[in-house]
């Protein structure tokens, strides 16, 4: 399985389609606002939001609905990535309850080397994070510092830093074939 991307693997144009989705769960929602320290009632008390907001229930948290989007990303656009150099923008164009589905893709807007380091690249791409209707929820370009294969295979190649299984007395080894 695939786990991110070197610069070369990258196309401008190309779209990542991200899976699978997630369920937002009330639960879900509540302890990001907890764990954050963002106690508005807007996420929180149900009460307020039926009585007190055009929704008439709780929205989820944005930085939540973000932060699932960007997690989804990962396999496709991060996951060998160096570091993240900026998020340009970030836009939320539509609510997400508990109980939707969020869905995401990404695509590679531009691409170029970088400039002080000639193994790796810096990727430009737009998230665009939907539910179970197809309604866009969320929006937001970053900027991916990654890797050349150069980069890779200086380091150990696809896994970097994967250990071998030593052998024990609780674990002979691999099993032979042979017998």
């Amino acid at each position: 399985m695939q786990f991110g991307r070197s610069y070369e693997e990258f196309e401008v144009g190309a779209t990542y389609k991200h899976w699978p989705g997630k369920t937002v769960t009330e639960a879900d929602d509540h302890l990001f606002c907890l764990l954050t320290m963002n106690h508005h009632p807007l996420h929180l008390d149900a009460h307020y939001a039926q009585e007190t907001t055009q929704f008439g229930k709780n929205v989820v948290v944005g930085n939540y609905v973000y932060s699932i989007l960007l997690g989804m990303s990962v396999p496709d656009v991060s996951g060998k990535a160096i570091a993240n150099l900026e998020v340009e923008s970030l836009r939320h164009v539509a609510p997400t309850f508990h109980g939707d589905t969020l869905y995401g893709e990404t695509t590679v807007l531009d691409k170029r080397e970088s400039t002080s380091k000639d193994d790796r690249g810096v990727v430009h791409v737009e998230t665009v994070g939907y539910n179970q209707d197809g309604t866009v929820v969320c929006v937001f370009r970053r900027k991916v510092m990654v890797p050349k294969q150069s980069y890779l295979d200086a380091r150990g190649g696809e896994q970097p830093g994967r250990p071998t299984p030593v052998p024990d007395k609780n674990w002979p080894g691999p099993a032979s074939s042979g017998a």
